[in-house]
């Protein structure tokens, strides 16, 4: 199951990737897509928040209810924490990045700020995830523990409209974007 979602933060990088450059591009006054940027705020709102994170919190309640010490319930605290400000920086970014689309006068400045603020808190999340959480969970979770939080899982047939096997209509301009920056 870990591996499973690290292969997910490996495609959230990917993405993380293509709003960066859009933010260089926004930054030196060059024409953007922001249909694309839409598409991948569209992306982790109704993937990640929905499906992503809501994974990740089955095992970190599993792991605070039953395998973690007080000192370790900080960490279950600041990633639910982390997914619930991650999940209102998106929808803001969302209704920004609406507004633009709508031709409604954002200053680009603003924007920008906005952008650059929820890629690095996504970067931080991932690093913090993949370096801190997940070895502790490696450690201290068993195999019977692990069979319990796939049973708990209501989600796991969730299908991904991007990176998974077939691509939702609305996402292949981004899948074509993101095969060309990482070829």
């Amino acid at each position: 199951m870990l591996d499973n979602i690290s292969k997910e933060h490996r495609n959230i990088a990917s993405l993380l990737k293509v709003l960066e450059h859009k933010l260089e591009l926004i930054r030196s006054g060059k024409t953007v897509k922001y249909k694309l940027i839409a598409d991948i705020i569209s992306y982790m709102r109704d993937y990640s928040d929905k499906y992503h994170h809501p994974k990740e919190d089955v095992i970190y309640d599993y792991y605070r209810k039953y395998r973690s010490s007080d000192a370790q319930q900080t960490v279950s605290n600041k990633l639910e924490n982390e997914h619930d400000t991650l999940r209102q920086m998106t929808i803001e970014l969302a209704d920004v990045v609406e507004l633009i689309l709508l031709d409604a006068v954002i200053p680009l400045d603003q924007f920008s700020e906005k952008l650059e603020n929820y890629i690095n808190y996504q970067w931080r999340h991932l690093d913090y995830e993949e370096q801190e959480v997940f070895p502790a969970l490696k450690e201290a979770l068993t195999e019977d523990d692990w069979r319990n939080i796939e049973q708990n899982w209501e989600h796991s047939a969730a299908r991904d409209p991007l990176f998974g096997p077939q691509i939702d209509k609305q996402f292949e301009e981004l899948a074509e974007r993101i095969a060309i920056s990482e070829s």
